[in-house]
């Protein structure tokens, strides 16, 4: 080692998380625990320029991958979450694709088993179709045809059939069959399965509102309208007015008709 060129460290000295690094030519860095192993820093060592040039980049590197680990430790997470981490931390954006190479090497980081952890938490007790599936996990920057891909190993039937019986317990006795297929329908596209997929599910439900129900909900359901109605009409305009708002309700209009013979 050329010794004009050498500088001699002569502090070393922990702070915190990390160790601060002084030579004798007033220059200074932070370094982590890995770097003083790698070079076998001690007080007193000579190194080059070159040498802490290398000491500055390597420093920069372990503590941007020990800042990450300590950002992953919490939960798993996406290579765009990581790297967002690690700009909001102001690491060295020439570093940046070094470390998440490194954890995307020793699958710290590994969006393909981010998007099948998701996907396969919501096969065992979640309510989401594929479209909210892709929606949800590409905000997490999880690029689109890597979701699709795991999702092609997963069969969402049984969380659209799991699902429409919980929303089937929710508005039986609520509402009349056909507004019933509707609410349990639209409420299912809401949560991200198509309309097939949807009414399919559906279908398969053993869902069959008797009569008697049908008659108790339409009973109520007239007990109300009429009251309402029956402040401002008679006769044949009532017996419209009602047939109207019934229908708006989702009951047949024979069930209506049969209702309003009984009920007028």
């Amino acid at each position: 080692m050329d010794k004009r060129k050498t500088m001699k460290i002569t502090k070393l000295e922990k702070k915190k998380r990390l160790y601060l690094l002084e030579l004798d030519s007033d220059q200074t860095c932070y370094i982590t625990e890995d770097t003083i192993v790698r070079f076998m820093l001690t007080k007193d060592k000579e190194i080059s320029p070159q040498e802490f040039a290398e000491i500055q980049t390597f420093a920069q590197f372990s503590y941007g991958k020990n800042l990450a680990l300590y950002h992953l430790s919490f939960k798993a997470r996406t290579e765009k979450e990581v790297r967002d981490y690690l700009v909001k931390h102001e690491i060295d954006e020439k570093i940046i694709p070094q470390v998440i190479q490194a954890l995307k090497d020793d699958n710290w980081i590994n969006d393909r088993q981010y998007a099948y952890a998701i996907i396969n938490s919501n096969q065992l007790s979640g309510d989401k179709g594929s479209y909210m599936l892709i929606q949800k996990i590409s905000q997490k920057g999880v690029a689109k045809a890597v979701i699709q891909e795991v999702l092609q190993e997963f069969d969402l039937t049984e969380v659209a059939e799991r699902t429409a019986e919980k929303l089937l317990k929710k508005y039986q006795g609520k509402l009349p069959a056909r507004a019933l297929q509707d609410k349990i329908i639209q409420n299912l596209t809401n949560k991200g399965f198509s309309y097939s997929e949807a009414k399919t599910a559906f279908d398969q439900l053993d869902n069959q509102v008797d009569e008697e129900t049908v008659q108790e909900l339409i009973f109520k359901e007239l007990d109300k309208q009429y009251r309402k109605y029956s402040r401002k009409y008679e006769g044949y305009e009532l017996k419209q007015r009602l047939t109207q708002v019934l229908a708006r309700k989702g009951y047949d209009f024979s069930d209506i008709a049969s209702a309003l013979r009984e009920y007028l």
